[in-house]
């Protein structure tokens, strides 16, 4: 069987400049202007234009070509895989890596590991650069695509090798001096392994980061995640609270130098560091407009701060309303402390917090986004839940109702017996919900 040239057209926009031209799904992109697309980089580049040559080709082989004018326009057609190639896997086998912990029997999108630099671009997904060619280096400065996510985890060539078990994860750090040199902007991440890219050696990475700076806009330092399925993986210690204090002193010690060079903080401590050592978090300036707000750096702040907001905003209103709502244990302090000052604002108020323990995963797992249906119906079952429960939407698949196990919100409302509500994550969000029947 002869391989199809191009790429399938999965549907086309009603009303688009596709639709309007006659072209239909199961049509073919061959090129624009001439040259064959690589993947959807290649496509919105050359879409971006005022006037282009589109070649297709027809399910009986025949080829069409179209002389747009777009002015720039999307041309509305949608394409079966949303690369237009197949997605990277990661070839890494990382010691930390929170997919090897996962539980047998769940969804197989689940277990798949990308390590893809245009979903780095596309979704802001992180890469480890162990994946990366010379061409997706030079496509990358070509396009001008900014900015690229990079799980770093130590700068150290040798003891990254370990960390990630892979030959080649040392060599690859070249790769960000290609991407410094053009001035592609950079976030870093690093995941905290005590015993392997802490104490000296996390010194030593911060230090090695900051000389990007300002290209490199951040780094985040997060905690290894660990599950209850880590069997025959490498033991790790978890992090304790002598250990998150020592983090977060090398990151407020590499803060100010940043300052004083930069005019950026540029290294991040999430938040649970500061939760584990028992210090305050840090306020809302720090974090340098929170580009590391989905690694949990700052989000406690800025949920905190939004919800006093929304909380001023309260009138009075004499009305009697009693509702729960589940959390993690990590953030678990914080929302009763937002939930007691929603009830000093409005006297009728009742408001029951209750942390879910990650029974599913482990103990070891505190943060809301990872419990599971089933823990919540076990532990709230017969619990007083007031006239609606309310959920954060980190808890569901995005875009869905679906929890990680596959129950559903109305599974967990049909054994509560309660109205569950989905709210979503601001501190805007969450009052606006806690106070509205």
């Amino acid at each position: 069987m002869l391989e199809q040239k191009g790429h399938e057209i999965r549907s086309v926009v009603p009303d688009s400049i596709a639709d309007q031209l006659g072209i239909v799904p199961g049509d073919r992109l061959v090129s624009i202007d001439g040259k064959e697309i690589e993947d959807i980089l290649d496509y919105r580049l050359l879409i971006n234009t005022e006037r282009l040559l589109l070649l297709t080709v027809k399910e009986d082989g025949e080829e069409w070509e179209y002389d747009i004018e777009n002015d720039y326009e999307d041309l509305g057609l949608e394409f079966g895989d949303g690369l237009m190639s197949e997605y990277r896997r990661c070839t890494n086998s990382c010691i930390f890596c929170f997919i090897d912990q996962m539980p047998e029997g769940m969804r197989d999108t689940l277990y798949f590991k990308d390590d893809d630099s245009r979903l780095s671009f596309l979704q802001g997904n992180y890469v480890t650069l162990t994946n990366m060619s010379d061409h997706d280096v030079e496509r990358i400065i070509n396009y001008r695509l900014s900015p690229i996510n990079i799980s770093v985890h130590t700068t150290n060539p040798e003891l990254r090798c370990g960390m990630l078990r892979n030959r080649f994860a040392g060599e690859s750090l070249k790769y960000l001096d290609r991407l410094y040199e053009a001035g592609i902007a950079m976030n870093g991440q690093i995941v905290m392994c005590p015993g392997y890219n802490d104490g000296a050696e996390l010194e030593r990475t911060v230090s090695d980061l900051l000389r990007y700076a300002p290209v490199m806009e951040s780094v985040s330092v997060v905690p290894i995640g660990q599950t209850r399925y880590r069997g025959k993986l490498t033991q790790i210690p978890m992090v304790d609270r002598a250990k998150a204090a020592e983090t977060i002193d090398i990151v407020e010690k590499y803060q100010a130098i940043a300052m004083e060079r930069y005019g950026i903080h540029f290294i991040h401590a999430s938040d649970e560091f500061y939760l584990i050592a028992g210090r305050d978090l840090p306020p809302e300036e720090t974090y340098d407009g929170y580009l590391q707000y989905e690694n949990g750096v700052g989000m406690l702040t800025l949920f905190i701060e939004e919800a006093r907001d929304a909380i001023s905003e309260l009138k009075p209103s004499g009305r009697e309303a009693e509702v729960s709502i589940a959390t993690g244990r990590l953030a678990g302090p914080a929302m009763r402390m937002i939930c007691s000052l929603i009830e000093q604002k409005l006297p009728g108020m009742k408001i029951h917090v209750y942390e879910i323990r990650n029974d599913f995963f482990g103990e070891k797992i505190t943060v809301s986004g990872l419990i599971t249906g089933q823990d919540i119906i076990a532990q709230l079952k017969g619990r007083n839940l007031g006239s609606r429960l309310l959920l954060p939407r980190n808890m569901f698949r995005s875009g869905e109702e679906t929890f990680l196990d596959d129950l559903t919100r109305e599974d967990v409302e049909r054994e509560l017996g309660v109205c569950v509500m989905i709210n979503d994550c601001s501190g805007y969000d969450f009052v606006n919900g806690v106070t509205d029947e």
